[in-house]
């Protein structure tokens, strides 16, 4: 019975498959996996035990109060003036603190009341209801002028002035209100979709860096082609991260269901919330590929810890600013600078998860997809060939020399392996 024995190297696909596989298994079930679970939970926690703080602060700080200085049928016509005003404007009128009730002639010093910081006075009326005068920071009174003015024109009148009843009809929604509110949803999906990215694309650096450390880059190179290891990489991290954000939006279910009515409401989306959560998958998806080739590029160079973290702060940086592009383009919508936006690859996941918010447009998505796919492969090719001249220290050489070249340097590598065991 005859045997068949396979020679040749694994396809680039297969090879990649094999190489997503074995990071995907290794980093799912170590110890390191569940403290990434926990990983945004401190965050988080931080974040609402500050909320919960600045709220009660907020609401225990008093109301700024318009301190009066006038004659005693003055005070007399303003107090009973906010009375009647108060039920109409609400918080629009300032409290009103009586400072002093002057006898004909005298006269009050305003700035020194202000200066004696006495109780909640933020700025003080003086003059006389014909002719007030306040006195105070210069924001705070642009802002009380109005309402000052008011209590002066009610006070004068010699009739009160009756304020009718207003009738509300509410309706479902406007279009300026419709718009307002689906900008805020895509600001919102932006910024999740930045954070995630962001948080989670770092992986991909520290796994080539210890790959390199142990020379197990430099095994896998030698058996598969260089683009397959960058590509199983980069699909078992972005697997990994899916994993995570599954597990983070399960957690964030239960929250809804049982805390929801405190959450903040997102306006419907243009093309509605069950595509948009899709999308933004999508989107996430290249996003990340897009940010860890460039990573994976990084990576592949850096020999140290210490030379990641000075490579990659630039690439950081370059993307916040590519975020920022992103946020002002979503506010541009039809523009140039949208357009832009869609076309630049790093920043066209953040632009059209935006546009799916608030355009229920779906062809343009295809074909930024598309798009954004092309450019991951490309980065990919860019990666290894860097990797290869870079680091392996080979050149793009063709023909019999070539294959010499790499059949030396995997019997180098292989054999050093076998010494090591």
């Amino acid at each position: 019975m005859s045997e068949h024995v396979r020679t040749g190297r694994l396809s680039v696909l297969a090879a990649a498959w094999v190489v997503a596989r074995r990071d995907f298994t290794a980093i799912l079930f170590s110890r390191s996996f569940f403290f990434f679970l926990l990983g945004p939970l401190f965050p988080v926690i931080v974040g609402a035990l500050a909320g919960s703080v600045g709220a009660r602060v907020q609401a225990s700080a008093e109301q700024p109060a318009l301190g009066v200085a006038m004659r005693a049928t003055d005070i007399d016509a303003l107090t009973a003036a906010r009375a009647r005003l108060a039920p109409a404007l609400g918080d629009a009128v300032p409290n009103l603190i009586v400072l002093q009730k002057l006898a004909p002639g005298q006269t009050f010093d305003a700035h020194a009341a202000l200066a004696a910081k006495k109780g909640n006075v933020a700025a003080v009326l003086t003059g006389s209801v014909a002719a007030p005068v306040l006195t105070g920071p210069e924001g705070l009174i642009a802002n009380w002028r109005g309402p000052v003015s008011l209590l002066a024109v009610q006070a004068r009148s010699s009739h009160v002035i009756a304020y009718p009843e207003i009738a509300l009809k509410p309706v479902a929604s406007s279009s300026a209100g419709e718009r307002r509110g689906r900008l805020t949803t895509a600001q919102s999906a932006q910024m999740l979709l930045f954070l995630l990215t962001m948080m989670l694309a770092g992986m991909v650096l520290s796994n080539l860096v210890e790959e390199k450390g142990n020379k197990i880059i430099e095994v896998l190179a030698a058996a598969i082609p260089m683009d397959s290891v960058f590509l199983g990489k980069l699909f078992a991290m972005l697997g990994v991260s899916l994993m995570g954000i599954g597990t983070w939006a399960a957690a964030a279910s239960l929250v809804i269901h049982f805390g929801g009515s405190a959450l903040p409401h997102l306006a419907e989306p243009a093309v509605g919330w069950p595509l948009l959560i899709a999308l933004g998958v999508v989107y996430f998806a290249m996003a990340y590929l897009l940010l860890g080739s460039v990573f994976l590029s990084i990576g592949s160079m850096a020999t140290t810890v210490r030379e990641v973290q000075t490579l990659s702060m630039p690439v950081t940086m370059l993307q916040l600013m590519v975020f920022f592009f992103a946020s002002f383009a979503m506010t541009q919508p039809g523009s140039m600078v949208e357009t832009a936006a869609m076309i630049f690859p790093f920043s066209s996941p953040f632009a059209m998860l935006a546009r799916a918010a608030q355009d229920p447009a779906l062809t343009p998505h295809l074909i930024a997809i598309g798009w954004q796919a092309a450019w991951v492969l490309l980065l990919v090719r860019i990666g290894a060939r860097l990797f290869r001249s870079r680091v392996m220290k080979s050149g793009p050489a063709r023909g019999p020399k070539r294959r010499s070249a790499k059949r030396a340097w995997s019997r180098r590598v292989t054999g050093g392996e076998a010494a090591a065991n």
